[in-house]
């Protein structure tokens, strides 16, 4: 999770919501994890999506309000290694003017053919930084942010909702079957 971009969400929310972020089982127990421990009805629906990266909003925020806000909020941010790249970036032989002439060891290091021609970085040859569909490597990760290019997504999904009248889930796939047997 990008702790920075959270951080501004949960900022954005101070005054309506509160987050509890932690080990899932802990909060687990604490929600209860069947029908006959739980703090209050229905909250052991709750407790089993609680997975992987899953966290709480607790708001006073009205159920549309909540949904819009979760919906509307998308931040973009430098893609880290090992995240999968949403386009080809290919960069052609040729003068590279947006790097000073300082760059050329980095850029090198890098993996990228270039070479100093009276104090501008030049490509050597055509060179691809990453390929849409497939994980970026670290040397890529790091070519791309000196390039400005953002390609991760920053978003926020709501699972479900829970209310002391009613639970709501919000996300196909889950094992629903479950939840509501349990």
């Amino acid at each position: 999770m990008r702790n920075l971009k959270f951080k501004q969400f949960r900022e954005q929310l101070k005054s309506t919501s509160r987050f509890f972020l932690g080990s899932n089982k802990v909060m687990q127990v604490a929600l209860g994890r069947s029908d006959s421990d739980e703090i209050r009805t229905g909250l052991h629906k709750v407790s089993k999506l609680l997975r992987g990266d899953a966290g709480l909003c607790v708001t006073n925020m009205s159920k549309e309000e909540a949904q819009r806000i979760f919906n509307e909020y998308e931040d973009y941010d430098f893609a880290r290694t090992g995240s999968i790249a949403t386009e080809t970036v290919e960069l052609k032989e040729g003068p590279l003017d947006q790097f000073t002439h300082e760059m050329e060891p980095f850029l090198r290091k890098q993996g990228m053919p270039v070479r100093l021609n009276k104090g501008v970085v030049e490509l050597v040859g055509d060179f691809v930084v990453c390929e849409e569909g497939k994980p970026i490597s670290p040397e890529s990760s790091r070519i791309l942010r000196l390039m400005d290019m953002k390609m991760a997504t920053f978003k926020l999904n709501l699972i479900c909702r829970w209310s002391p009248e009613d639970f709501e889930l919000y996300q196909e796939g889950l094992e629903g079957s479950d939840i509501e047997s349990a």
